[in-house]
């Protein structure tokens, strides 16, 4: 088998995926017309603490004025199709099938701000155990995707998870606290999130 077969498998495998992701890796596609996806394992990865995160004070105003109406997956494929609407992106339509196929084991979520009963914005990613896995996020009204952010920090603390993954630090993660950690603690943190039983404890 090629290595093109073997990653060609994976993406066909959710249970495969879902193993991957637990193992400190996540897929990336060169470009939305791509047919070959890439699986990362930096040397470091960025996370937004649990225990520590902020709320900045824009956010915290938008809030407060009740401008977006948050719900929790009503519309996971309006998310994915936000996130992967703009020129450029990653997430390929092969991407797109496989995410389709976790959801079906009911490991994808989405968080999504609505305005006037209109989808503005949110965020999409993957949770196993305690651990969630953003992907991605998307305004179409600015603050949204912010403010799903927001809501999602607060409803994992909440529910006591370890660790919220993002991947590579931005300007906008910063905002709320994000920090760049060794894999040594990551993956510490990863097995401590999913020792119990590997399942999720979105609503739990």
């Amino acid at each position: 088998m090629s290595d093109r077969d073997l990653w060609e498998n994976i993406l066909q495998d959710p249970i495969w995926m879902l193993e991957l992701y637990a193992s400190g890796a996540f897929p990336m596609a060169p470009d939305k017309e791509s047919d070959t996806v890439h699986w990362f394992q930096p040397d470091e990865r960025c996370i937004i603490p649990l225990d520590s995160f902020n709320i900045p004070r824009s956010v915290k105003k938008l809030l407060k004025e009740n401008i977006f109406t948050i719900k929790y997956d009503k519309d996971i494929s309006g998310i994915i199709s936000g996130c992967a609407g703009r020129k450029q992106t990653w997430i390929s339509g092969k991407l797109i099938d496989a995410y389709k196929r976790i959801e079906k084991l009911g490991f994808l979520h989405s968080v999504e701000a609505y305005s006037g009963g209109a989808l503005a914005g949110g965020l999409y990613g993957i949770s196993i155990g305690k651990a969630f896995f953003g992907e991605s996020m998307f305004s179409v009204k600015p603050g949204a995707s912010k403010v799903a952010l927001a809501s999602l920090l607060d409803h994992l603390k909440k529910r006591g998870y370890v660790i919220l993954d993002v991947q590579y630090m931005t300007e906008h993660l910063a905002m709320f606290g994000a920090k760049m950690i060794s894999m040594e603690e990551y993956n510490g943190m990863i097995k401590e999130a999913i020792k119990e039983d590997g399942e999720m404890h979105w609503f739990g």
